[in-house]
């Protein structure tokens, strides 16, 4: 009796008021802490179970919806309800992007200090199949057994495995995807050893590339790329020693804002290529012209953006980390184009003034000034 009076406490009616960090649904409880429950919508009443506490907050699972919030849909991809790749599929598009702009202003007026309004955020020309890379996660279980897919949701342990319905992946990637799950052999044996691998595909012109990352060896890349047609090159990516090149083709060609790339192992290039595009519109509109002006494109990448700035009559200076990003975007060096390989923290300071400085940082963010 004990237990189940435990447990009846451990369930709670919660009304979700917004949309937090993650997509993930925030209402508040009877005693006033902060609850995130995943996969609810703002206007939702749902009767859940509390499953983590502190002293300021609780997460939660919904266990049964009460009423509905006028913003919830049916999600389009049938293992929504399990997987963790995606978080804000149960929301109308619209409504995705109005709590997008709601996110980015909290963080600008909670971490920046500043007073600003929402942004508003403009929609992708795709909702499903844009991503041109992803990353998968591949876990050997035993007896030739294999799963891989994305991380269970409300359960970062466990791997779910997701197959070429898995909506995120451009259809090129989704069918490598099909392909190469087909043509690892039993237990993945194609592929490096060890329990768990990172498997990242990228879509090319003519074919896509697959990094590894974790495990050890190299498997049998050789064999790997004539079991999977649409594979044209491999590459393995080993910690603190970087990126080496195993087979097939050294780069892919790929078509990026107009330019023809050449893309080695890890370099990075937005996924979404269309809403790249649609951003760097958005930048030329705000810059205006662009003769004589000083431009510091910091974190530059391939160089698309770069190159596209000098050609319209910037001079312009593009900085990055990455050899094999740094490499391409030097291809395109000339006059009005140059291109340093170093950190941003490292060389910023050096190469100001500027009259425009471009900031597209990796996902950790800017480095904390010293």
């Amino acid at each position: 009796m004990r237990e189940g009076r435990q447990r009846e406490r451990g369930r709670v009616e919660v009304r979700v008021q917004s949309v937090g960090a993650g997509g993930v649904g925030v209402g508040t409880l009877p005693d006033g802490r902060v609850v995130f429950l995943p996969r609810t919508a703002p206007g939702d009443r749902v009767r859940a179970r509390i499953v983590q506490e502190k002293d300021r907050w609780a997460r939660g699972e919904a266990e049964e919806w009460l009423e509905e919030g006028p913003g919830r849909r049916t999600p389009p991809c049938p293992r929504y309800a399990e997987c963790d790749g995606c978080t804000l599929q149960h929301l109308e598009y619209g409504e995705q992007l109005r709590w997008k702009g709601v996110g980015v202003g909290e963080a600008i007026r909670r971490i920046g200090g500043m007073v600003v309004e929402d942004p508003p955020v403009e929609p992708s020309p795709r909702q499903t199949r844009y991503r041109n890379k992803v990353t998968f996660t591949l876990r050997r279980l035993g007896g030739g057994r294999v799963v891989a897919g994305f991380r269970e949701l409300g359960s970062r342990g466990r791997v779910l495995d997701v197959g070429p319905e898995c909506l995120l992946p451009q259809e090129e990637v989704g069918e490598l995807w099909r392909q190469l799950r087909e043509g690892w052999g039993e237990g993945a044996r194609l592929l490096p050893g060890g329990r768990e691998l990172r498997l990242t595909l990228r879509a090319g012109r003519e074919g896509g590339g697959l990094m590894v990352r974790g495990g050890w060896g190299d498997g049998d890349p050789s064999q790997l790329l004539r079991a999977v047609p649409g594979l044209r090159g491999l590459w393995r990516d080993e910690k603190g020693l970087g990126i080496r090149h195993l087979a097939g083709e050294g780069s892919l060609l790929a078509e990026w804002m107009g330019e023809e790339l050449e893309l080695r192992g890890g370099a990075f290039l937005q996924v979404n290529r269309e809403a790249a595009e649609g951003l760097h519109r958005h930048l030329r509109g705000v810059v205006g012209p662009l003769e004589g002006l000083r431009v510091l494109d910091a974190y530059c990448g391939a160089g698309t953006l770069a190159q596209q700035l000098a050609r319209d009559g910037a001079s312009v200076v593009g900085i990055e980390a990455d050899p094999q990003a740094a490499a391409m975007a030097r291809k395109g060096e000339g006059e009005r184009l140059r291109v340093v390989e170093a950190r941003v923290e490292d060389v910023l300071e050096g190469l100001l003034p500027a009259d425009l400085v471009l900031l597209n940082p990796p996902r950790r963010g800017l480095a904390t000034p010293v």
